[in-house]
This record gives C-alpha cells, structure tokens and sequence, in this order.
C-alpha cells in the first residue's frame, strides 16, 4: 500500500510510524520548508502513555520533557492563589506527567521513522482527484503521483480537508479566544511551576523549558474571528495592543516579544467532522477532531488516533471500510475528548475580577472532596478507549 500524509508534526508521523509496520510505503509531505522547533508544551495523557511505550520513544521522551512541578495561578504580586501540582489525578491533571514541547515530540517521532519514511518539507497538496483504487495528487511544486490511500494529518486548517470535504467554514468553530506563544528568558523565579496570571478578558502565562529559557503565553478574549491571515508583525502588534497595561510580568514578556523569532499566534477553535473519511481520502488528529488547548487531549488524541487508523487499515484491505471502523473505535473517546472544561473560555480568561477570584477559589478545592470528584471526571476521559492488538507491536516487524 502506498500511503501519503500531509502534515508532519504530531499524528502525521506517527501514522507513518504505524503503517509502516503494517508494511506500507509511506510518503509525508510538509508545506514548512523545515520543521518547526520549540512551540508550546503538549502532554500525552491516559492510553497514549501506552502508546509511546509501544513506539519504543518512551526514554526520547523522557530526555526532552519539560520538569514541571505543575499549575500556579498567582496575583498581580505573584502570590499563589491556587493550584494543582503534576501529581494530583494520577499525573492527568491541568499540567500532565508528561509534557514536552510540541516541537521537541515532533523531532522524537520524525527520528523514530527517519528510517524508512519519505519526507518532502516546502511543497503541499494542490489537487485530489480519486476513483475506486486510488488517489490522483498534485502538488504545488506541479509533480502527480499516485496513492492508494490519501491521510490529512495537517491540523486545524487542513488543506487535505479543504480539498475533499470542503471549506474551513463547514468545520471549525472558533471559541472566543486568540493566544501567542514565544520564548523568554527564564526570569528565575518560576521554581518549575507553570504561572498563570488573569485580568479581565485576558490571560498571561509562563512555563519552565529547559536550557535557561522559558515559553510566555498570551491569551485574551474577542467575539469575532477577526485577526485571521496576519503577518507576523501585525500579530505581534495586536497582542502588544491587546495586553497593554497589563501588571504582573506582562511589560517585561511583552519587550521579549518584539524580537522572539519563534512567536506563534492564532485563534483558539474546535473542529467537528461528522465523517472522518471521502472515499480513499482520511483525517487524523486535528484535521479531524480538534477540542482545541482548552480541552486539553489534542496530543493524546493525534497519536491514538494514529495507531487505531494504521490499525485497522492493516485488518482490512478496503480502505472505506477500514476507515468507518477506525472511527467506530474512536468515537466515543473523541467525543469525550472534545467536550470544554467547565466554563469554556469564560473560564479560562473571565470578563470580571470576581470570577476571577471565584476561580481561584475553586482551583484551591479541586483536590479536596466533593470537587475532587467532579474534577477526576474532566481529567479521566484520557482513558476512555480500549487498545485493540492489531498484530503491530513487535519491533521485529519494523
């Protein structure tokens, strides 16, 4: 089986991981002209853990994550007023066991097919065209090439997706809520807790990294999806704009900003497609079901939705047919993984300083009972999928 992927961050290399054991030819094509480093830090919660191990990357993993004591919300002066420490629900909380930057899972995973997987960065699906045994492509560098099967892994603004299923606007829904993401100096201070700090309508955050420097978040609330396809100039100056004034570490990240090379910046959205395949052509991780950074198990869905895909086209030779039982399997979990915390955004960026409060408050509860029931319920859907054994664990087959 031929198989191209577009996308080669977080699921698209780990399909190609899987299918490869199931003895595909894989290709991955990458619209970036190389791989992006650094971004913000992502977890592997629930049965993705297991997954990892599987991969044998567990100790890659290990070596690059972040070492987070967990989640602090703190005051204009930096005083805590709540938090949960990474432990708390079995290492599935706010801050999980495991994070790691998004880049940095990327690399593990591209190494870990480096072998055996044909990577193609600065070029980009232009053109499918599909009958019943195959995938006609073009790419924008004019090149046509034949795939028995076509996988879109090329996240929230999937141009697989655009080309066989339709437009952005047909599936992804934004939440209220833009966020900037860049590297800073670590001020020192952080002692390994991820800090976050609110003021109506609007978020600040900073988390440890390794090697002396630290990632800074910005979030802040907008009704409409009104600051889309921006130069990254013009980004930077609407966060400078619409975090002006801010107390806490905002002025010193905000002067950090001006020069960060790796400043990354968009709206927060969910993605629902009702079927996750057209014909020959498939959607996994964000492409496909997105419950965006405040639901928090993207991840965690990307690489199991990786192998249940890879796995079931390895038990049945039709791909639709393979293709309605990956997403059969992966329903309910996806479903699960799709739904908000309490609040939504209002949540995460409150419009009053007592909601502010009033969260803090409840943060300092949340493992103690009755909330620390009701909380266990949020973090534990990590779990809600059986691993079936499609016969693609043992290493020997790679």
């Amino acid at each position: 089986m031929r198989v191209l992927i577009s996308g080669s961050s977080i699921a698209g290399p780990a399909c190609a991981f899987w299918l490869h054991r199931a003895g595909a030819e894989v290709t991955v094509v990458e619209k970036s002209r190389r791989p992006r480093p650094g971004g913000h830090a992502v977890d592997i919660r629930g049965v993705a853990r297991q997954i990892v191990e599987w991969m044998g990357i567990r100790e890659a993993i290990r070596a690059r994550q972040v070492d987070e004591r967990g989640w602090l919300l703190v005051d204009r002066r930096n005083r805590p007023m709540g938090r949960m420490p990474a432990d708390a629900f079995g290492g599935e909380g706010m801050v999980a066991e495991i994070e790691i930057a998004r880049g940095d899972l990327a690399e593990v995973l591209r190494d870990a097919t480096a072998g055996f997987t044909e990577y193609r960065y600065g070029d980009r699906v232009t053109e499918l065209a599909q009958d019943g045994t195959g995938v006609d492509v073009t790419f924008a560098d004019g090149r046509k090439e034949r795939y028995d099967v076509v996988i879109g892994a090329d996240g929230v603004h999937s141009g697989v997706r655009s080309l066989a299923f339709g437009p952005d606007s047909d599936y992804v829904r934004y939440l209220g809520v833009y966020s900037a993401y860049f590297t800073v100096t670590d001020p020192g201070d952080l002692e390994n807790w991820y800090l976050m700090y609110n003021e109506p309508g609007r978020v600040a955050g900073i988390r440890p990294e390794r090697g002396g420097t630290a990632k800074a978040h910005f979030g802040f609330r907008e009704p409409q999806a009104r600051y889309e396809r921006l130069t990254v100039d013009e980004e930077k100056r609407v966060t400078a704009e619409r975090m002006a004034g801010g107390a806490w570490k905002i002025p010193q990240l905000l002067a950090q900003m001006a020069d960060a090379p790796d400043f990354f910046f968009d709206s927060i959205n969910q993605v629902h497609v009702n079927r996750w395949w057209r014909g020959r052509v498939a959607l996994v991780g964000d492409a496909g079901y997105c419950g965006s950074p405040l639901a928090g198990l993207g991840t965690s869905m990307s690489l199991v939705g990786a192998y249940v895909l890879a796995g079931e086209l390895t038990r049945d030779p039709d791909p639709e047919r393979a293709f309605a039982a990956y997403q059969n399997a992966m329903a309910d979990y996806v479903a699960a993984g799709l739904e908000l915390p309490p609040g939504g955004a209002k949540g995460f960026a409150p419009y009053s300083r007592l909601m502010i409060r009033l969260r803090a408050k409840s943060m300092s509860m949340v493992t103690s009972w009755p909330m620390r029931n009701l909380v266990a319920k949020q973090f534990g859907k990590a779990e809600a999928i059986t691993l079936q054994d499609y016969g693609l664990r043992n290493p020997q087959l790679r």
